[in-house]
Formats: C-alpha cells, structure tokens, sequence
C-alpha cells in the first residue's frame, strides 16, 4: 500500500508538471494556425502519452519519454485504447512528433533524440499497424 501511495504520488506530481509543457505545446500549435478542433486531439493524444502512458509502470518525465514511443504504438496504445485504428495511431503519432519538434525548439529535448523519435516513427509504422490488425483479428499476443 505505502509503494502505491508513493508511486500515486510521483503520478500527481509528473502530471502537474506536465501541464506546463501541454500549455506551451497549445501555444505553439496556436501560433502554427492550426484550428481549435485540431489542437483539441493534438492535445488530447500528448495527454494520453506523457500523462497515461508515461506514467502507468514507473513515472517517466516528459523529456525521457521521448524514447518509449515504440512500446507506446506497438502495444500500449493498441491494447489499452479502445478506439485504436490505423487512423488514430498515425494522428497519434503525427501528434508527438509535433509535440517533441515543439519540445526541442524550446530547449526541453535535445533535436538529435527529436530527429531519432522521427526516424522511429517513418520506420515502424507498418510494423504498428500490422499489430493493431493482429490485435484485431486475434492472432495479436500469438506474436510474442
């Protein structure tokens, strides 16, 4: 119980600081001309990384999570969202690439692990679709 009430706490913790960057991110997305309907997902998919997914084994500041977009498209997203679709994992995806280039220009990551996260998206993404139709057919954890 005291472990859940520790981890619970740096959860609360991570999430608030967390605010500053999401706030920033719509700032930016605003200052880019996007429209409001478009910044609404952008920000709700940044949410569903930094703050859930981020946060649901060992809470991970925004700045490392950075790395784990892997584990995040490949499984987390497609097992834990309901709604998951080849769609929704592409604009998921186009929305942390947006929110880590946003990330790096105000100096909270360095570009070399924003170009990286970029690399990784472009070279498995067929890879996290083809889980997701795994998934959805029943064939998903025979994978592993």
């Amino acid at each position: 119980m005291e472990d859940y009430k520790k981890w619970e706490k740096k959860v609360e913790e991570n999430e608030k600081r967390n605010e500053k960057f999401i706030k920033e991110f719509e700032e930016w997305l605003t200052e880019k001309g996007l429209v409001k309907k478009t910044i609404k997902k952008h920000l709700e998919n940044i949410r569903i990384y930094i703050n859930d997914y981020l946060n649901y084994y060992e809470p991970t500041k925004m700045e490392n999570g950075i790395t784990h977009i892997n584990g995040f498209l490949s499984g987390w997203f497609i097992e834990k969202c309901l709604w998951a679709s080849k769609n929704s994992i592409k604009e998921t995806a186009a929305s942390i690439k947006k929110f880590y280039k946003c990330m790096s220009e105000k100096g909270y990551v360095d570009s070399k692990y924003y170009n990286i996260l970029c690399g990784e998206i472009k070279e498995n993404m067929e890879e996290y679709i083809e889980q997701l139709e795994a998934y959805d057919d029943g064939t998903y954890f025979d994978m592993f």
